[in-house]
């Protein structure tokens, strides 16, 4: 495919939110339209070979869905759609992820870490880690020697610097991403 495929997981519209700004900054000739895991499969995203994936924080570092208490289907519906092992080799992916650090200081933006995790045992080469400094938090399961595992942004708290964050991590991860494309 010769665009940056662009899916999210939401429970409250925010990470949709930050998914259709993060499009519009990258642009309808290099990024598809953002896209709910829980209206495609996983076909979908094999089609990329250049992906940005955001989630929700929810729960305490557990990918979101129903069984934590989601009200809608999110990454857990989606990968209980199969295929069990997909193969993701060759393919490069940023992440970012939502959460709230002064309500949920103690296991902030948490949710990113096992998303992560998955893809890389499936194959997929992660790119866009992200600077812990200019958030106050206790733990992070998403933070790895100093820095995050890629954009975390904070619309609670933060929301006046998610346009700069933006800025800065797409400057940071779209030519790592455009490497991959057709």
């Amino acid at each position: 495919m010769d665009k940056i495929g662009l899916f999210f997981g939401s429970e409250t519209g925010t990470t949709r939110l930050v998914a259709k700004k993060m499009q519009k900054k990258l642009g309808d000739a290099l990024c598809d339209k953002p896209v709910n895991v829980n209206r495609c499969h996983m076909d979908d995203l094999l089609r990329y070979n250049a992906l940005i994936l955001g989630t929700p924080s929810y729960g305490e570092g557990e990918i979101p869905g129903k069984s934590l208490g989601c009200f809608e289907p999110n990454w857990e519906e989606f990968f209980a759609q199969g295929p069990a092992q997909p193969d993701f080799s060759g393919k490069r992916i940023a992440f970012f992820g939502l959460g709230a650090q002064e309500r949920y200081a103690d296991r902030f933006a948490s949710s990113l870490l096992p998303l992560v995790e998955k893809f890389r045992r499936w194959g997929a080469e992660i790119v866009g880690d992200w600077p812990t400094t200019g958030y106050t938090y206790q733990y992070s399961a998403a933070e790895v020697d100093g820095r995050f595992l890629g954009l975390i942004i904070d619309q609670r708290t933060q929301s006046m610097f998610t346009d700069e964050r933006l800025d800065a991590w797409l400057a940071q991860v779209t030519p790592l991403l455009q490497e991959k494309l057709g």
